[in-house]
């Protein structure tokens, strides 16, 4: 991990792990993909691309023509996002035992978090990588008003619908944004159950607010998430008045099934 340039750090070493682990703590609240997903790896910053599908010949080879056997694969980006902490604060932690201000830190952390989850829900269209809500294949239904106490059931039971109907039978995970997700905390007339509660025996992998627009429902068969570098602080210098460091990972969403995943769009299909 020498591209992280911790040893030239003018701090010791052990709080390279409180700085980690601040990381991770920051960012785990904002990340959903990861909690329904299967994950792979991580294999180490140097992977930049990953092969995806079966092998197969550019075109039939006519009569007497030699075949081309073509591989695919798909980038793996790379998420960095720098940081400053106070020299003067950090020394003043190191001698004197003050409490460390990591704000920017954290700060650091979410912004390198809500960049995952844009890549894993959107992809990243001029580099050939989709997401949840946009791939090719995915089945979709029309979401309809979820102020109406039942709408909600119902939508999802269509989404559930067209995914068993694609032989993806679950257990699925639901992802909404924020407002259709706080929605569901509403009681059913004349009971204590919440509408979430309710929805949960139908998504047993979990419903989770994402930053996404609308709905999205996954069998998660649909693929996996290949780690390069997981999430982790490196030191790129000072000023004399800042450090300067910096959080990256690196990852990519692959999506083997795209019947596995069903959108909620409120313009329908």
């Amino acid at each position: 991990m020498k591209y992280l340039n911790r040893d030239q750090a003018p701090f010791p070493s052990h709080l390279w792990d409180k700085i980690d682990e601040q990381a991770v703590k920051s960012a785990r609240g904002l990340l959903t993909g990861r909690r329904f997903l299967d994950l792979e790896g991580p294999y180490g910053m140097g992977l930049t691309s990953v092969e995806i599908g079966a092998d197969d010949y550019c075109r039939q080879p006519a009569e007497g023509e030699a075949g081309a056997v073509i591989s695919r694969a798909i980038s793996v980006p790379m998420i960095r996002k720098r940081f400053d902490l106070s020299v003067r604060r950090l020394e003043a932690h190191v001698t004197m035992g003050e409490p460390l201000n990591l704000n920017a830190l954290a700060a650091a952390a979410e912004a390198v978090a809500r960049r995952e989850e844009e890549f894993i829900y959107y992809g990243q269209e001029g580099f050939h990588l989709e997401g949840l809500m946009n791939a090719k294949g995915r089945s979709r239904v029309k979401r309809g008003d979820w102020k109406n106490l039942e709408q909600a059931l119902n939508d999802v039971l269509a989404a559930v619908n067209a995914l068993d109907s694609n032989g993806l039978h679950g257990p699925y995970a639901l992802a909404l944004e924020p407002a259709l997700y706080n929605s569901l905390f509403r009681r059913y007339e004349g009971t204590d159950m919440l509408q979430v509660e309710h929805l949960k025996r139908l998504c047993e992998l979990g419903i989770y607010k994402a930053g996404i627009k609308g709905a999205v429902l996954v069998d998660p068969r649909v693929g996996r998430i290949v780690v390069g570098q997981d999430l982790m602080a490196g030191y790129a210098g000072n000023d004399g008045i800042h450090y300067q460091l910096f959080l990256s990972e690196s990852l990519v969403l692959t999506i083997d099934e795209p019947r596995a995943i069903c959108t909620l769009e409120s313009e329908g299909p």
